[in-house]
């Protein structure tokens, strides 16, 4: 029986930013069996995909000799389609254009390959959009034109009508032209458009790390060579580019052009790289833990057994509450059988996890620590009670000898294990490389431990250069002291929220 063919879908990945990709495109990328994509396609957009898929970088970095020709492309989407796969073809920007999507659907048709298109956010709309540049505006512009900067070299003439062009439309958008830069100058200016004319040049327009040159068309060329840009860049010419002065929204947010580690777990990083994103940082991931089981369940399931002998039930972290509902269901249990006993989250993120499960927290300390715990179960009554501490294996000792102290029975359960991940020297190094980074957040001491075990205490201070250092609370910043290290913010609630809210103040002050 003759194989099936597949189909190919080429997708827009959009500009940059992975939060402009289409509800379409995401829901195709996590059914993808291979995915070819540019390098102008946010490598974070593979993350929506399965583990373990084919995925095929085909650069198309201009001026590279590196990268595969637009023939060698085309046949890589035949030959999957053919084995039966479902081909992503992810393209930066939108794939109709200037993005060879048209060469690339041909090609398919001629070898008779299924298809689908799905459109993206092209960069000449959203890249201008992300530096405070709108195209159009009812007093200023009602006319754009999208222009190619690099035409195929093998045409024999121009397809750039200048001469119509240059006072054709009130804003011109150029894609891939900087290396064609004084050309498309002084072409403009020879036929006609004003040289004092504002023109905009973004580059890596929509990332975090996007920067913008603002100049006019007679001195642009000069300014580019002073601050070295380098493509990729979208160019705007027009009288629009007079109102990013006012309009600059993205690049005027409080944490724009920092570089800013989080060292949690690669399960829990995104929710604070998305808050701290949201403040315009450029949050990196380097996770200094991994959440793993526990080695046995042997004190959990040992207290699953006497379950209905406890008062209370103590969840000190987001991952305590998950991994413990991991353990009852594997065991075919569910939440009745916590019924009538009361519950303990130290702090309101856990306490969420808990709620979601469609239970009630009975008590969240003020101070979200031991000793807040503490401090809130004495007003209860602590002698003669029985409780349980769902926790990671290694932890602090405090809360399980201070309620025996008081007169407590207690039992530890292990429910995960926080271990060492591995990371290779070279990331180290590019990482804490040209730039660095500005600043290092650390939301609890066990983060801290690894990440000194990880880059080496001898070189420590040598590897953070300038970088400033964030601890959630002072347990963490104590930790972090052991280690010679001088702690620059901790927040004054001991929750990510204020601790991102502490970094934005922290660089406003430092200006």
């Amino acid at each position: 029986m003759q194989k099936k063919t597949g189909k190919v879908y080429l997708v827009g990945a959009g500009p940059g930013d992975p939060k402009l990709l289409t509800l379409r495109g995401k829901e195709l990328l996590e059914q993808a069996d291979t995915i070819i994509y540019d390098y102008l396609a946010n490598p974070k957009l593979l993350e929506f995909a399965r583990e373990g898929i084919e995925t095929v970088y085909v650069g198309k970095k201009g001026g590279s000799r590196n990268t595969p020709h637009q023939e060698k492309i085309n046949a890589l989407m035949i030959e999957a389609a053919r084995a039966g796969k479902r081909v992503i073809r992810l393209k930066g920007g939108d794939p109709f254009v200037f993005g060879r999507g048209g060469e690339e659907t041909e090609a398919l048709v001629a070898a008779g390959i299924p298809f689908e298109v799905v459109p993206g956010v092209t960069s000449a709309i959203g890249v201008p959009t992300y530096a405070g540049i709108p195209l159009t505006h009812r007093h200023i512009s009602s006319t754009v034109t999208f222009i190619t900067g690099h035409e195929h070299p093998k045409k024999e003439e121009s397809r750039v009508y200048w001469e119509k062009l240059a006072k054709g439309a009130d804003t011109l958008v150029f894609l891939m032209g900087m290396g064609n830069l004084s050309e498309i100058v002084e072409n403009l200016i020879r036929y006609g458009r004003d040289p004092k004319t504002p023109i905009g040049l973004v580059r890596w327009g929509t990332y975090p790390f996007q920067k913008t040159l603002i100049g006019r068309l007679d001195n642009i060329v000069e300014k580019v060579a002073s601050e070295q840009m380098k493509p990729p860049v979208v160019m705007v010419v027009g009288e629009v580019v007079s109102l990013r002065e006012r309009l600059n929204w993205f690049e005027s947010r409080p944490l724009f052009g920092k570089k800013i580690l989080v060292t949690r777990s690669k399960e829990q990083a995104p929710e604070f790289m998305e808050l701290l994103a949201s403040y315009g940082a450029e949050a990196v991931s380097f996770p200094t833990l991994q959440i793993v089981p526990p080695g046995s369940w042997a004190a959990l399931d040992a207290a699953l057994a006497k379950i209905e002998t406890y008062h209370w039930i103590i969840f000190t972290s987001v991952n305590g509450v998950r991994f413990f509902k991991k353990r009852l269901s594997a065991l075919r249990k569910d939440l009745r059988l916590l019924k009538g006993i009361s519950l303990c989250a130290i702090g309101p993120r856990t306490a969420e996890e808990i709620e979601a499960w469609g239970l009630q927290v009975d008590l969240i300390p003020s101070e979200f620590k031991a000793e807040g715990v503490l401090e809130a179960l004495s007003r209860s009554g602590i002698e003669g009670k029985r409780f349980l501490i769902a926790r990671a294996k290694e932890a602090r000792e405090i809360l399980p000898e201070e309620l025996r102290e008081r007169g407590g029975e207690v039992d530890v359960a292990p429910v995960y294990e926080a271990i060492r991940p591995e990371h290779d020297p070279k990331a180290l190094e590019a990482l804490f490389g040209a730039g660095g980074v500005d600043l290092i957040t650390f939301a609890s001491s066990s983060t801290l431990r690894n990440f000194v075990g990880i880059v080496g205490q001898k070189e420590l201070r040598n590897k953070l250069g300038r970088a400033a250092i964030a601890c959630i609370g002072p347990i963490t910043a104590k930790t972090a002291q052991e280690f010679g290290l001088q702690v620059d913010i901790i927040p004054k609630k001991y929750t990510l929220p204020d601790l991102a809210e502490s970094i934005v103040d922290y660089f406003k002050k430092k200006g």
